[in-house]
């Protein structure tokens, strides 16, 4: 009780949690289910909210709930077709003018990101131009998984938490008991990623040197390193048409390996994908549900990444570390 005017005094609470904003979780169109995920496994719901399409295919997004002076988190893979990127660029941009007080973007497949640098001239830096274009939009803070480029993490002006697969992975490999497990990188320049594999597991690796002609078509490959006899697991961050990986698995058997899988973190299978996982010597094929996967095939395995991203969520709510999620 004040002394003069005779008011009371509620006491200062020190602890982490005291007048911590409310969580609210939003998923766009092109990750609804696996928002729903990470909600669930969070302990909440997804948001409400309404995405309005005119007849000429604009868009138009609006939370149904009030977010104001809210931590607000947005759900969405940038996938083709490019109005993915359009439609989280509005709900950053809606949750803005609402009056959130912090948005975060969760982009489990941040798409564009193989334009990272110009390896030819007169080329986009797509990868930098949509770091931008968040910035802009006005998000706070980048949450996504196995980015094609580490270095990408460098576009951004605000925070990014770059979490990995191997997360997911590693204890799906360890069940498997493997005897003799090898690790793969797909092309030079994948080799970091397999190289924390094969050091986690204490196993070799070995690297596949390919040559293209063009885009999404390999000229001509070959294996350094010996894979006789072996279970090997090819390592990569993303599948596209997966001629790659085919292309891999066919040289890897050759040279007298017993198995081969693969685990890559995002499924993008487009094209001839399926058709080339089905005609190929692959065991499985392991991926996340980053990007859903339409039609289910027999030799695909998908895992969720719906836990590491709602624990990643409660790290950031307790100023807690995001490196603690690492393996």
């Amino acid at each position: 009780m004040h002394p003069r005017c005779g008011t009371q005094i509620v006491p200062w609470r020190s602890d982490r949690t005291h007048n911590m904003s409310t969580v609210k979780i939003f998923a766009g169109s092109a990750s609804q289910s696996l928002g729903e995920k990470i909600a669930q496994s969070y302990g909440v719901k997804t948001g409400a909210l309404s995405l309005v399409k005119f007849s000429d295919g604009e868009m138009s997004p609006s939370f149904d709930e009030s977010v104001r002076g809210c931590d607000v988190f947005i759900i969405q893979s940038t996938y083709p077709p490019a109005d993915h990127i359009l439609e989280l660029l509005l709900m950053i941009d809606a949750a803005r003018r609402a009056s959130a007080k912090q948005v975060t973007v969760i982009v489990p497949y941040f798409g564009y990101a193989r334009q990272d640098r110009k390896d030819k001239p007169r080329v986009s830096i797509a990868a930098k131009l949509n770091a931008n274009l968040l910035s802009a939009a006005g998000a706070d803070r980048l949450m996504t998984i196995d980015l094609h480029a580490g270095q990408i993490q460098g576009f951004f002006d605000f925070p990014v938490d770059h979490l990995y697969g191997s997360a997911i992975f590693v204890p799906y490999l360890r069940q498997l008991h493997l005897q003799n497990i090898v690790f793969a990188a797909p092309d030079v320049g994948g080799v970091g990623r397999a190289r924390a594999f094969a050091k986690y597991f204490n196993a070799e690796l070995v690297v596949c040197d390919k040559h293209r002609k063009r885009a999404n078509e390999v000229a001509s490959m070959q294996v350094i390193g010996n894979v006789e006899d072996a279970d090997v697991v090819l390592v990569d961050d993303l599948i596209d048409t997966a001629g790659t990986i085919c292309k891999a698995t066919q040289v890897i058997k050759e040279k007298g390996a017993r198995s081969v899988r693969a685990a890559v973190t995002h499924g993008v299978l487009s094209g001839k994908a399926l058709e080339n996982i089905e005609n190929s010597l692959l065991e499985e094929v392991v991926i996340t549900d980053t990007i859903p996967l339409k039609t289910p095939h027999e030799k695909i395995n998908v895992l969720t990444v719906a836990n590491l991203f709602a624990n990643a969520i409660k790290e950031i709510r307790t100023q807690g570390s995001i490196s603690s999620l690492f393996i």
